[in-house]
């Protein structure tokens, strides 16, 4: 065994993690085809319901409120969704749950139209959010299943980085013309439709579903000595787990901020299409800086590249809301955009080494769910500035949810760290207890 082992060690030492490796590990075709149809509607969600309340009601601010229940649904029940999967395995949560989505979503869209009162819209806004199919988390806890602890792990999240961000390219642009050309409801029957079709076939890769209740490497799992099974902590409780969650809702800030004033900026000076080619423009930024970030091996410890991509973020949209004319925002918004995707590939790749295998689903759904209600906050407050301030002080949001995060990063930049002795004892999960105190 020793000289297979030495073997390849040597090997993976002398090959370079790249995206061409990465995407030769076995399984991952067929997870990440359908992985990135069923992502795609999540792209949409948002900005459909804001162009369809829009349109039903002639306000920004009912638009906002009513998409930002959706994100706030979904970033409450996005975490128990992950620890079912967790628990449950990720076909038993996925299927309800797109079913559960596309039902609600459909709901929304016919209210809407019926000129149904807000508290209505709310009230479909909901289940809508809260059924929201956690996919993009899904896909990385497969991929932790399936790398476990190589080098590639960070390969893994910059691309996924970059393929989420592919589908916020793909999907305001959808959604803006369909909503646009066709008609206001058309983004969201285009999304049910994705939902339906990209989450079924997504829940049926079984074979590339991390194990039910995935305990790996002693982290709470039976043993083989006969001791009990240490019960599972939440990853909530993990510190540098809420310590990524604030950071992930400045980023969230910036999505809803961004989504709402853009909307607006474009609607004052009489085109409306131009939204999505912003908004895809700076989408574009992320994803064109997580490429290279997947592509770099980078020598310098996660925690300091989150503290420098962060603070490149605030910097840059701290601009944003003095941007006047369409190349200036959209030069301006393709910078914020490349500050975004270190900032979330960091963030995730930091859940590998905080995080035990039996917990990352739901750690990573907490992470999503904190962009989410960031990006509800961001579009509540975002589309009021519009209606009652002047015209552009929804880019004031980013800035304010950018600048705050990075106050709290740096505040707490030490819990991002796993102590010595052990990253499960540092976080106090799944962890032998020593003989002394037995």
């Amino acid at each position: 065994m020793a000289p297979t082992v030495t073997e390849s060690t040597t090997t993976q030492k002398a090959r370079r993690p790249g995206y061409g490796q990465l995407l030769r590990t076995r399984g991952a075709w067929t997870f990440l085809v359908p992985g990135f149809a069923a992502r795609q509607p999540f792209a949409m969600l948002t900005i459909s319901i804001v162009l369809l309340v829009q349109h039903t009601t002639g306000s920004y601010g009912a638009a906002g409120a009513a998409a930002a229940v959706t994100g706030v649904s979904m970033a409450l029940f996005a975490p128990y969704s992950g620890r079912l999967a967790d628990r449950y395995g990720q076909r038993a949560v996925l299927v309800p749950g797109v079913l559960a989505h596309v039902a609600s979503g459909l709901l929304l869209t016919v209210l809407a139209l019926a000129d149904a009162p807000l508290w209505a819209l709310f009230a479909a806004a909901v289940p809508t959010g809260a059924s929201v199919p956690q996919i993009g988390p899904m896909v990385r806890a497969r991929w932790g299943a399936r790398l476990k602890d190589s080098p590639l792990m960070s390969t893994a999240a910059a691309f996924e980085s970059v393929t989420d961000e592919l589908t916020f390219v793909v999907g305001p642009l959808l959604a803006t013309a369909l909503c646009t050309a066709l008609h206001p409801a058309a983004g969201l029957f285009t999304e049910a439709s994705l939902t339906l079709l990209g989450g079924l076939l997504f829940a049926a890769q079984k074979r590339t579903q991390p194990p039910v209740g995935a305990d790996l490497a002693g982290q709470g799992g039976p043993r083989a000595d006969g001791h009990a099974r240490v019960e599972h902590v939440p990853a909530l409780r993990i510190p540098g787990v809420r310590v990524l969650a604030v950071a992930f809702l400045g980023i969230g800030a910036v999505f809803g901020g961004m989504q709402v004033a853009l909307a607006a900026f474009t609607e004052s000076i009489g085109e409306p299409g131009l939204n999505g080619v912003l908004y895809g423009t700076f989408a574009a930024g992320n994803m064109l800086s997580g490429v290279v970030c997947g592509a770099v091996a980078w020598k310098v410890a996660p925690q300091r590249r989150l503290l420098v991509g962060y603070t490149a973020l605030a910097l840059t949209a701290s601009g944003l809301w003095a941007a006047q004319s369409v190349p200036l925002l959209a030069g301006l918004g393709l910078l914020v955009g490349m500050c975004i995707a270190p900032a979330l590939i960091t963030g995730y790749t930091l859940v590998e080494s905080l995080v035990p295998a039996g917990a990352r689903t739901e750690a990573f759904t907490w992470l999503t769910g904190a962009v989410a209600l960031g990006q509800a906050a961001a579009v509540t407050v975002a589309g009021q500035l519009e209606d009652r301030a002047w015209e552009g002080a929804g880019f004031l949001v980013p800035m304010g949810g950018t600048v705050l995060a990075l106050v709290t990063l740096l505040a707490l930049r030490s819990r991002l760290s796993a102590r010595p002795g052990g990253r499960t004892v540092a976080r106090g999960v799944g962890h032998r207890e020593h003989a002394a105190v037995d």
